[in-house]
């Protein structure tokens, strides 16, 4: 924690500070989702105008951290843990719960541990604390989970688990809440994207866990609602998967490697996925109840081999405690921006003549449940009024007219190729996935080069087959056909002089509707 410090205490305080007992040392680096973490050596009956600075502060925090910030207490400006003793360290967390009320928040001890110290003989502990406060116009903080990993490994099975709160009963009761089709009951294997959510109270805890509960009470009572996306994992169900991954735009991605066939079928291709689109990945190892020790270890080591390899080039940790699950969650880094809000005017395409059309958000639903403000990494379901819906289709996306947005055709991109059988070269056919847009396109030109092997680079130029796109400079990109499979980045958007017939001059692009 060494360094310079954001927003130092001011320096005429420090000798109020010393006489009150207070020491704070602030570390302004998010190191989880979206959370402050704040570093405290101790806080002891601060005086009622350090008291209401602390809170502004702890407010200021939480606006920061989109609602949640970790307070670390105990710990020196470099780092070292001193830890605190039994009454300092309950007079600090009584402090914090105070400033938490204040602002109307509430703490959550993550963990307490004990410390060595060699200054005296007496127990000394450090603790983190959460504190989260749901934003004053939003109903619950959101994250989004996308579930990956091979065929029959446990995925439908563990998100029934989490989300009904009772163990399966060996022959697959936990998952049907989850199907939606015949063939998937029949089968036992998802082949499309569905949701489950798991709701949190501001304490913590998991409100799913009662009888009939709707996703409307849910919402209702939960401060924090974890939203997961359960892929297919059949290969054939393929670009399924990959729609899931590039266009909801998942906060983290949960791969299930199932314990007794380790790293099998489509593993590496869903986990190659989520690292080429640098979704933040975590692992669970399913079906540890079917097998023996010896077996277990023997996947972890596996799955320990494949991360460490170059092309991850990760370093696991495995999570076998609480305390290890905080020491994880706070290597995770996210951020967002943007804001929609309801009533305002925005512009939707670009449709299939390439045009964007004009509407106004009536009203905004999060899981069913009502909301004023949307922002950016949120999923919900917006009314559009009087607006045509068979004008919609995947792809197209609901932008602010300030944007200026315009369409294409024809793109560069930045490509490595992942694989291909024979060589790639000019006139290949593949299907190209950018964020929530999936069409097949033509490869017209490859700079520098006639073809490509596996493992080479390039910079292609690709033009859509059906009809134009909305793409934006640096977009991630995904493409496959067969068992062609390539990663890449959007480079250059080529101007409309340059695109295809259909790209019109984009002042009659923005029309009324």
């Amino acid at each position: 924690m060494a360094g310079n410090r954001e927003e130092r205490v001011m320096r005429d305080d420090d000798a109020k500070l010393q006489d009150e007992g207070v020491t704070q040392l602030e570390d302004p680096q998010i190191i989880s989702q979206m959370i402050k973490f704040v570093v405290w050596l101790k806080l002891v009956n601060p005086t009622q105008y350090r008291f209401e600075h602390l809170a502004t502060q702890l407010k200021w925090r939480l606006q920061e951290g989109r609602g949640e910030a970790v307070y670390q207490i105990g710990v020196e400006d470099n780092g070292l843990l001193v830890g605190l003793t039994e009454a300092d360290m309950k007079a600090s967390l009584k402090t914090l719960k105070r400033m938490a009320e204040k602002v109307g928040a509430d703490i959550t001890l993550l963990r307490e541990r004990e410390v060595d110290y060699d200054l005296d003989r007496n127990t000394r502990k450090i603790a983190e604390v959460l504190v989260r406060k749901v934003p004053d116009d939003q109903q619950f903080l959101d994250l989004r989970v996308a579930v990956l990993g091979n065929v029959d490994s446990g995925k439908s099975t563990l998100l029934g688990v989490l989300t009904q709160g009772e163990l399966d009963n060996g022959r697959g009761r936990a998952r049907l809440n989850l199907f939606r089709h015949l063939h998937e009951i029949q089968t036992g294997r998802t082949s499309s994207i569905s949701f489950e959510i798991l709701g949190f109270n501001s304490k913590g805890e998991v409100v799913n866990y009662s009888e009939s509960r709707t996703a409307e009470e849910i919402c209702e009572s939960s401060s924090k609602m974890i939203t997961f996306i359960d892929l297919a994992g059949h290969h054939k169900y393929l670009k399924t998967t990959i729609f899931g991954l590039t266009s909801y735009c998942p906060d983290f991605a949960m791969l299930v490697v199932s314990a007794n066939t380790g790293i099998a079928g489509t593993t590496r291709e869903h986990l190659g996925l989520a690292m080429a689109l640098k979704v933040p990945i975590f692992i669970v190892v399913s079906k540890v109840d079917l097998c023996s020790r010896g077996t277990v270890d023997r996947t972890v080591r596996q799955l320990e081999r494949v991360l460490k390899q170059p092309g991850c080039n990760k370093v696991p940790m495995v999570v076998s405690n609480p305390d290890d699950a905080v020491t994880a969650a706070q290597q995770f880094a996210q951020s967002a921006c943007g804001v929609c809000r309801e009533g305002e005017r925005l512009v939707v395409g670009p449709t299939d003549e390439g045009r964007f059309l004009r509407l106004k958000v009536g009203s905004i639903q999060r899981n069913r449940s009502a909301c004023r403000v949307l922002r950016a990494g949120q999923a919900a379901t917006l009314a559009l009024g009087n607006f045509d819906r068979s004008l919609l289709r995947k792809g197209m996306v609901m932008v602010s007219p300030k944007m200026n947005p315009t369409i294409c055709c024809q793109f560069e991109a930045a490509i490595v190729l992942l694989f291909h059988a024979k060589t790639f070269r000019r006139g290949s056919q593949v299907t190209v996935h950018v964020g929530n847009v999936r069409q097949t396109a033509t490869v017209e030109c490859l700079h520098g080069k006639e073809e490509l092997r596996t493992g080479e680079r390039a910079v292609v130029r690709f033009r859509f087959i059906k009809h134009p796109e909305y793409l934006r400079l640096g977009a991630k990109l995904l493409f496959r056909e067969g068992v062609t499979k390539g990663i890449g980045h959007v480079a250059r958007l080529l101007p409309p002089s340059q695109n295809h017939d259909q790209n019109q001059n984009h002042d009659q692009n923005l029309q009324e509707h």
